[in-house]
């Protein structure tokens, strides 16, 4: 299975965990569980970290239901659960289309 295809399937059916940063992230943006299986039904990669610092990851942007842009950063080490390093809403102004940097 393609790394972004289990990380779709992990995120959209729950079998996630968070790091300290991205929980203390989720809650400060206010970025429920349920808009998190939400964006993982279109998330698609729009950077790939091969080289990161402790395990492969990715960053994702993906929609919720209500059209809210979330960016995912995400490893994809072969684990049971997806690790969330960080989430957030991309800010406009540093974005194109949210997902290119300018």
């Amino acid at each position: 299975m393609k790394p972004l295809e289990k990380i779709r399937r992990q995120l959209a059916q729950g079998q996630f965990d968070f790091t300290r940063h991205a929980l203390r992230r989720a809650v400060e943006r206010n970025i429920p569980e349920s808009e998190i299986r939400q964006m993982a039904e279109n998330a698609r990669i729009i950077e790939d970290y091969p080289q990161d610092k402790y395990t492969p990851s990715c960053l994702l942007l993906g929609f919720t239901k209500s059209g809210r842009p979330l960016h995912m950063q995400v490893s994809y080490a072969d684990s049971e659960l997806a690790r969330i390093i960080t989430l957030y809403e991309p800010d406009p102004n540093e974005w194109i289309e949210f997902e290119k940097r300018r």
